[in-house]
C-alpha cells in the first residue's frame, strides 16, 4: 500500500515536469524552426609575432591610414541609397515585441540572444545603419581589466582587441572596470559587445575613433573620463606614436565614418560626452542614456572647417535625463536627424548649432525645466541674423511645461531630406520606446531562470486547455513567449 503510494506521488510530480520538459522541446523547435543550433567558437586573439615603430601622424593628418574619410559626398549619397532601398520594416518573426523601437525589436526578443550576438549588426537605423562593426570576424573575449599598457597591450585586454588589423566582435568574460592609462585608439571593423556583464569604461581615458570605419559600441558604462596624451600609444598591431593632449570625451569620433554608438549610458566627462568632428559621417547615436554633464553633445569642428557640411548623424531613442546642461547636440554645417528622443532636463538648452547646419527634429518629447528663461529648446551660437535662413524644423514634437522651438528657414524639402534617416513615430510613444535607454539589463540565463518559472504557470493554462481537449496551437507558443517576455 506504500509503495503504491509513493508512486502515485512520484506520478503526481512528474507529470508536470515531463509535461514541461515536452514543452521546453516544443518551444526550442519553434525557435529555431527545425534547425539545430550551432556551436560558437569563441577566441582570444594571439600576440602579433611583429610590429615596427614609427611616429604617429598629427591629429588633423590623415594620411596614414586608409579608412579615412576621403569622400564624404558619396559616403553621403550611399547611405542614402540604403535608406531608400530598406523603407520596409525587417520580419521578426515570433519575436517581435511591439514596443516600437525598431532596434529592440529587431534583437531583444530572443531568448538566446547571446547565442545571436551578431545579429545585432542587422539592426541599425539611421545614418549609421551600415556599420557592421566585427560581423564578419571572429569573437575576441576580454578577460582582463586591468594592467593596461598602451604601448605593449597584453592579450585578454580591451586595448589589445581593439588594435587589430582584423573584423573583430569584442566581448567579456565578467563584470570589469577599466581604467585606462590613454584613450583607447580603435581599428576599423570593430564591435565592443558589453551585453550580459557590467563594464564600465571609468576614472581614464576613454574611447577614440579616428581615421577608421565600421565600429559599434554597445552596453558600456562611460564615465568620469579624464584628458590623458603627451604619451606613447598603440593604434594597430604595426604602428604606436606620439599622442597630443586628448580632451577628456567619453567617445571621440574623428574623420570616420559608419558608426553606431547604441545602449551606452554616459555621463561626467572632462569635456563632451559624444563628439564627432573633422569630416566624420554615417553615425546613429541610439538609446543612450546621458545624464550629469554639461556639454554633452559636439557634432562638427569649427564654422570654419566646411568639410563637416556632408556630415549625417542620426540622433535617435536616447534619453536626455539629470544634470545635463546644454548641447544635445550642438551642431555646425551638416545634416542633423534628431528623432524619437526623450529630453527631460536641461538648464540652459536641448540643441544648438552655428554655420548653417540643417536639423529635423521629429517625434521628440521636450520637457522644459521651471526657469521661466531656459524655456526655449534651441539656441544658435553666434549669430547676427543669419539664423533665419537655417533649416531648423519642428515637426510631431511634443512641447511639455512651456517649451519652445523656434523654427526657421524656407523648409527646402530636399534639405529635410538630407536630415532624414527613417520614419519618425509618434511622440505619444516615447515612454515606451526610451524606457530601456542606456546599458540593459541583460544577464545570461535570465531568460531562462524567467522561463521556469513562466513555464509552471503554463502548465495551468496547458493543462487546462488539455483537459478540454483543445488543440495545442502555434499561437500558443507566440502567447508564451510574450508573457516570458513581459516578466
Amino acid at each position: 500500500m506504500r509503495l503504491a503510494s509513493s508512486r502515485a506521488t512520484m506520478q503526481f510530480y512528474m507529470t508536470p515536469l515531463l509535461l514541461l520538459l515536452a514543452l521546453l522541446v516544443c518551444v526550442s523547435a519553434s525557435v529555431e524552426n527545425g534547425k539545430p543550433v550551432q556551436s560558437r567558437f569563441v577566441e582570444v586573439v594571439e600576440e602579433p609575432k611583429s610590429s615596427f615603430n614609427s611616429s604617429m601622424a598629427d591629429r588633423s593628418n590623415d594620411d596614414w591610414n586608409e579608412h579615412a574619410v576621403g569622400n564624404p559626398e558619396e559616403i553621403a549619397s550611399l547611405v542614402d541609397t540604403s535608406i531608400r532601398n530598406s523603407s520596409a520594416r525587417r520580419e521578426l518573426g515570433y519575436f517581435s515585441c511591439a514596443t516600437g523601437n525598431p532596434i529592440d525589436d529587431c534583437w531583444r526578443c530572443d531568448p538566446q540572444w547571446q547565442r545571436h550576438r551578431k545579429r545585432l549588426a542587422n539592426c541599425g537605423i539611421g545614418f549609421g545603419r551600415n556599420a557592421v562593426g566585427g560581423r564578419d570576424g571572429k569573437y575576441y573575449v576580454v578577460s582582463d581589466p586591468g594592467h593596461d599598457d598602451p604601448v605593449n597591450p597584453r592579450p585578454g585586454t580591451l586595448r589589445h582587441a581593439v588594435i587589430q588589423d582584423r573584423p573583430l566582435w569584442i566581448v567579456f568574460k565578467r563584470d570589469m572596470v577599466i581604467t585606462l592609462k590613454q584613450e583607447l585608439i580603435m581599428n576599423s571593423f570593430k564591435t565592443i559587445d558589453a551585453r550580459g556583464v557590467n563594464v564600465h569604461i571609468a576614472y581614464g581615458g576613454c574611447i577614440t575613433i579616428q581615421f577608421v570605419t565600421n565600429v559599434i559600441i554597445h552596453g558600456l558604462h562611460i564615465h568620469d573620463c579624464k584628458p590623458t596624451g603627451n604619451a606613447m600609444v598603440r593604434s594597430s598591431p604595426s604602428h604606436y606614436g606620439w599622442r597630443t593632449m586628448a580632451d577628456g570625451d567619453g567617445i571621440s569620433i574623428f574623420g570616420s565614418s559608419h558608426i553606431w554608438v547604441d545602449h551606452n549610458s554616459l555621463s561626467n566627462c572632462a569635456d563632451g560626452l559624444i563628439d564627432a568632428i573633422m569630416g566624420s559621417t554615417a553615425i546613429t547615436i541610439s538609446n543612450n542614456y546621458f545624464t550629469h554633464h554639461n556639454e554633452v553633445m559636439l557634432l562638427g569642428h569649427s564654422d570654419s572647417y566646411t568639410r563637416d557640411k556632408q556630415m549625417q548623424v542620426t540622433i535617435a531613442y536616447n534619453h536626455f535625463g539629470e544634470g545635463l546642461i546644454q548641447r544635445m547636440p550642438r551642431c555646425r554645417h551638416g545634416y542633423f536627424h534628431v528623432v524619437n528622443n526623450d529630453y527631460t532636463h536641461w538648464e540652459m538648452y536641448a540643441i544648438g548649432g552655428s554655420a548653417d547646419p540643417t536639423i529635423n527634429s521629429q517625434g521628440n518629447r521636450y520637457l522644459a525645466p521651471n526657469n521661466r528663461f531656459a524655456k526655449e529648446v534651441t539656441h544658435r551660437v553666434q549669430t547676427t541674423g543669419r539664423w533665419r535662413h537655417w533649416n531648423w524644423r519642428s515637426e510631431g514634437d511634443l512641447l511639455l511645461n512651456g517649451a519652445y522651438f523656434v523654427q526657421s528657414g524656407a523648409g527646402a524639402a530636399a534639405s529635410y531630406a538630407r536630415a532624414s534617416s527613417l520614419g519618425a513615430k509618434s511622440s505619444s510613444m516615447i515612454g515606451t520606446i526610451t524606457a530601456g535607454a542606456g546599458v540593459l539589463n541583460c544577464r545570461f540565463g535570465r531568460q531562462w531562470r524567467l522561463l521556469l518559472l513562466v513555464s509552471l504557470q503554463y502548465y495551468v493554462y496547458l493543462s487546462y486547455r488539455i483537459c478540454h481537449n483543445q488543440i495545442f496551437e502555434k499561437k500558443s507558443v507566440h502567447f508564451f513567449y510574450t508573457l516570458l517576455w513581459s516578466s
